[in-house]
């Protein structure tokens, strides 16, 4: 599902760039994102990392020159790192009032919030979140269509 869930990505990718002018934060990031939005604490350990990296790198930017491809190191190197610091994250759910359980905030790969980031400065960060989600929702609704009506549990390894 992976492959199918990247492959449409690019596709709707592709078609948001040359229709609305926008990308969707980076070609692999819809099809990344699709696999996840039944998971909100990904998604949002996700969009968290990429903005703790879209902050770091603007702060950078002040005191190091950066433009074009080491923009793009620079983000990438920050959101992995971010990424990887989201993984010992924790978040306390007692909605239920049944005990506390804890539940990782973990962004989704490790790449993935430094391409979010990267667009995030080039186009803004409403623009990347919105286009971003809208993609997300999109591969998600085809892969839902493609697989009966339902989703089986995701094997992502």
């Amino acid at each position: 599902m992976l492959f199918q869930a990247v492959g449409l990505g690019l596709v709707v990718s592709l078609v948001f760039t040359e229709i609305l002018g926008l990308a969707a934060g980076g070609l692999v990031v819809p099809g990344y994102i699709a696999l996840f939005l039944d998971q909100p604490l990904r998604i949002l350990g996700t969009v968290l990392a990429a903005l703790v990296t879209y902050g770091t790198v603007r702060l950078l930017g002040r005191h190091i020159l950066l433009y074009g491809r080491r923009t793009m190191v620079f983000c990438v190197l920050a959101g992995f790192l971010f990424g990887s610091l989201t993984r010992y994250l924790l978040v306390f759910n007692d909605l239920v009032g049944l005990g506390v359980d804890t539940v990782l905030l973990q962004s989704v790969g490790y790449i993935i919030p430094g391409l979010i980031a990267y667009w995030m400065m080039r186009q803004g960060i409403v623009e990347t979140l919105c286009t971003m989600f809208m993609a997300a929702f999109i591969v998600r609704l085809a892969l839902v269509a493609a697989h009966g009506g339902h989703l089986i549990e995701l094997a992502i390894g």
